[in-house]
Order: structure tokens, then C-alpha cells, then sequence
């Protein structure tokens, strides 16, 4: 059997449906699904069991544990303006390293998600090279929270079991639980269906024009297929792992696609920045490719307009359907 958690976000529900196409329903799945309309990312993926993740680590060490082959760890608070490091550090941290301890306990193949906001401004760069994960600052406290348990992993030296996934920016169907952290996809697509226009952040680095600020987008499919490879395809690669597209785009090239694809004439306003946003603002990312390439991932990965055309043409423009 196969664990995945968070299976109801964005990036679980896409590697759920993977598995399945994969033939694989023998799968474990672990969210909290609460009050949100996230149950809904479910109803079309085939499973074995579902647990509320309070009750599964109890349950793991009980239970299931002699049965499972791989876990995939996609859960964890994303909010990138959360304020409260303690929470972060108990949901994104402290849970994953007591997962990772039964992982390792169980012989456990374990794939976990990292993210992009552990390398900062870039000035340490985007390469996934563990060597260099001391020197990374990141800039907000969630990016801390996946860092500081990238550190744990390395520290162990990530041997025989253990695979991080560093994901850049991720968009696509199923996110729209997701409040605040939802896609400006989602967000320019609302924008402009109310009033035809999609308000930018300006810029407030003389390097960047408004609206120039890039980063690397990546479609949740890709992300998936991604992430499975590690799992299933190469279990015995450890380490870190970009997850990205392999080349960075302004707000603006990503605002043309939207707009393109909604049939519309492009009108951007450019905004002020919250106070509290410009001193931990990422200008530029852009996830190096050439590890997971090197490791045996040959797919193509889907280029921006494509992605953004498939995702509000396909789901948007459906009244927001779910994969």
C-alpha cells in the first residue's frame, strides 16, 4: 500500500489521480478535511482507506504500518503570510520528523514535499544540492518550517529511504480551498471574470519593472508525475529534488496566457505592495531541472500557456470543475 497525505490538496489529489492511472488503488489517504470544500478533490479517486491525520500517526504505528511501501507526505500548513512559527514548526515540522522516525522505523520508502521558499531571496541560488542547504535563509516562517526539516533528513544524510521535493510554483484544479495561497490563475481568473481587469503587485527592486518579477510556474500534472517518479519509479534516489518547470516567467508573461485563454483583451493596474510582503518577496525563481533529468525523469513538462490554457478552459471556464 501506498500513504498519501494531504491527499485533498492540490498537489495530493493530482498525485492520487496519478497513482490510479497508474492502476494503483491500494493507496491510504490522510488529510483534515474540516469544515473546507476540500472533501470534493476526492470524490473521483479510487482508495483504500482514509484517515484524519490527528489519528493517523497512531494508527501507522499500530496497524498499517506492516503493509505500506511508500509514503508520500504532501501535507502541511502552505500559507506563506502565517504568522504563528510555533504552528508551523508542530504542523510542518514536528509532524513530518515523527512520520519520518516510523518511515525509517518500518523501512519505509518516504517522498516529502519541500518547497521553493526554503532558498529565500536566491542569493544563495536554486540548486538542490544538499551540501548547500546550510547557507539557505528563507524568508518567511513556513519556508523555515520545510527547511528546518530538510536539515533533520540531511542531517540523517537522508539515506536509504528519504526524498525531498522542492516545489516551485504550483497551479492547476483542486485548489480552490486553498484561500490566500490559491494561484494567481484562480485569482486573475476571478479578477477578470468580475470586473475585466487583474490587479499586479508594482516593484520595488530597480532590477525588475512592474509586472516583471518572475517566477517558475509549474502545472499541478507535471508536479504529480514528478513526484510519483521519486516514489515509485526510483525509490532508492535520496536527497532533494527541484520540482519546477525549468524557466521563469514574468507576472505579465503569465497574465497574457490567462487573458488569452479567456478570450480577453489584457488590462493590468498595478497595485502597492502590503508593508508587510516587501522586505520577504521573492523577485526571481527558477528551479535547475538537470537532478530529477540526470535521475531518468524524461516527460515533458507542459509549457505555461498550455498549462494555463487547459486549466481555465477545461476547469475555470466549467464553473471551476475538479479533476
Amino acid at each position: 500500500m501506498i500513504v498519501v497525505t494531504g491527499a485533498a490538496g492540490l498537489i495530493g489529489s493530482a498525485v492520487v489521480r496519478e497513482l490510479n492511472e497508474r492502476g494503483r488503488d491500494d493507496l491510504i489517504l490522510v488529510d483534515h478535511l474540516g469544515t473546507s470544500d476540500k472533501w470534493m478533490n476526492l470524490r473521483s479517486l479510487k482508495y483504500y482507506d482514509y484517515f484524519e491525520k490527528d489519528t493517523f500517526l497512531e494508527q501507522l504505528s499500530r496497524r498499517v504500518s506492516g503493509k505500506i511501501s511508500a509514503i508520500i507526505h504532501l501535507g502541511a500548513c502552505s500559507s506563506t503570510t502565517e504568522k504563528d512559527a510555533s504552528y508551523l514548526m508542530e504542523n510542518n515540522f514536528r509532524y513530518s520528523a515523527t512520520l519520518a522516525e516510523l518511515a525509517r522505523h518500518y523501512n519505509i520508502r518516504m517522498v516529502y514535499a519541500s518547497s521553493a521558499a526554503t532558498y529565500g531571496d536566491g542569493h544563495e541560488g536554486y540548486e538542490d544540492d544538499v551540501s548547500r542547504l546550510e547557507a539557505l535563509r528563507p524568508l518567511n516562517a513556513y519556508g523555515y518550517s520545510k527547511h528546518a526539516f530538510d536539515l533533520k533528513i540531511h542531517r540523517r544524510r537522508f539515506k536509504p529511504l528519504f526524498a525531498g521535493v522542492k516545489y516551485f510554483n504550483v497551479f492547476g484544479p483542486n485548489e480552490y480551498h486553498k484561500g490566500d495561497m490559491m494561484s494567481l490563475v484562480l485569482k486573475a481568473f476571478r479578477q477578470i471574470q468580475a470586473s475585466g481587469r487583474l490587479k499586479l503587485f508594482k516593484s520595488y527592486h530597480p532590477d525588475y519593472k512592474d509586472g516583471e518579477q518572475k517566477r517558475d510556474f509549474l502545472y499541478v500534472r507535471d508536479a504529480a508525475q514528478m513526484t510519483v517518479f521519486l516514489a515509485l519509479d526510483r525509490p532508492r534516489l535520496t536527497g532533494l529534488f527541484n520540482a519546477g518547470s525549468g524557466q521563469a516567467h514574468s507576472w505579465l508573461d503569465l497574465a497574457r496566457a490567462i487573458f488569452s485563454a479567456m478570450d480577453r483583451e489584457m488590462n493590468v493596474d498595478f497595485i502597492e505592495m502590503p508593508e508587510e510582503l516587501k522586505d520577504r518577496y521573492q523577485y526571481y525563481t527558477c528551479a535547475p531541472m538537470d537532478k530529477l533529468r540526470s535521475s531518468g525523469y524524461t516527460r515533458p513538462i507542459t509549457g505555461l500557456d498550455r498549462a494555463v490554457a487547459d486549466y481555465v478552459k477545461n476547469y475555470l471556464m466549467q464553473n471551476e470543475a475538479r479533476a
